[in-house]
């Protein structure tokens, strides 16, 4: 008998978990609608893509660095 891995074991205690309830389905769109908006959503507003500014990997390899030499050396 092979044992399942631990994410798949809470996953189904979960599953299991709200299936007893009432409003099982309900808070599980709840939680699917709170996941796309934290994800999909405000990422784009908070986590602005920067590397796309520039043409070669090179340029983006020196903006990196330069970042992080420069938060490193003015904390």
């Amino acid at each position: 008998m092979k044992k399942e891995s631990i994410p798949v074991r809470i996953f189904r205690f979960y599953l299991e978990g709200f299936k007893s309830m009432d409003l099982g389905r309900t808070l599980w769109i709840l939680i699917l609608i709170k996941l796309f908006i934290m994800f999909v959503i405000l990422k784009s507003f908070f986590f602005p893509r920067y590397l796309n500014q520039f043409e070669t990997k090179m340029e983006k390899e020196n903006y990196v660095s330069n970042e992080l030499i420069e938060r490193a050396l003015n904390p």
